[in-house]
């Protein structure tokens, strides 16, 4: 049975909390988390790059020297590919759903093994959730300081609602000041985070929605 340490806003130990070795049991392919991770990149990308073919380049259709007669090669016109400002061979286009479709079922799996795997290491944390009065990004930055995260990249996971519904808003915005640290809702974890972030810090609020979907819930 895994053990985690709870710890309390200013960063003192306060207790401990068990994992059953049941809800770490989970299998995942590696290549199947490699795909998963890869589309999300993949999905993130713009896709706005636009370059003009020689039919749209806006140039004189006049040849530039005659046909015959100069012992030069026959050209067309200045928007050739190969003249300087014409038009661009095979260039990228804005394209159209060309996202990557990711599969729920190895989605979920992903991030659960994921999960699993640091709560194994030691490097999942439980945060004593208590209400903030207003935004202190000093206040956070001391509770980092005196724990094991400490400078690691560290994702901060809370309640798996809607950004705006969460109750917890005012943790989230003392949180996004400090560098290598980010706050999201369980609902909106991702692979790309879990793989990016060394340590992972849970507010006991959410934690019982954590082993729940570590036990397979959605």
């Amino acid at each position: 049975m895994a053990t985690l340490k709870k710890y309390d806003m200013s960063g003192k130990e306060v207790g401990h909390v068990q994992v059953d070795d049941a809800l770490l049991e989970i299998a995942a392919h590696p290549q199947s988390i490699k795909d998963y991770i890869v589309a999300i990149r993949y999905n993130a990308r713009q896709w706005s790059a636009n370059t003009k073919t020689r039919a749209q380049i806006n140039r004189t259709g006049k040849k530039p020297h005659p046909q015959k007669g100069q012992g030069r090669s026959r050209q067309g016109d200045l928007a050739a590919p190969h003249y300087k400002g014409g038009g661009i061979v095979f260039g990228p286009k804005p394209k159209f759903d060309v996202s990557i479709r990711i599969n729920k079922k190895e989605k979920r799996a992903a991030i659960r093994y994921m999960i699993a795997e640091k709560i194994k290491s030691g490097r999942v944390h439980v945060l004593k959730n208590e209400e903030l009065k207003a935004p202190k990004t000093s206040k956070m930055a001391e509770f980092f300081e005196k724990t094991p995260c400490g400078v690691k990249r560290t994702l901060i996971v809370g309640e798996a609602k809607k950004e705006m519904e969460m109750p917890n808003m005012n943790l989230m915005k003392s949180v996004r000041n400090l560098p290598k640290k980010e706050f999201v809702p369980l609902s909106q974890v991702n692979g790309y985070s879990l793989a990016l972030c060394q340590d992972i810090v849970v507010l006991d609020s959410a934690w019982d929605e954590l082993l729940a979907m570590l036990g397979g819930g959605a």
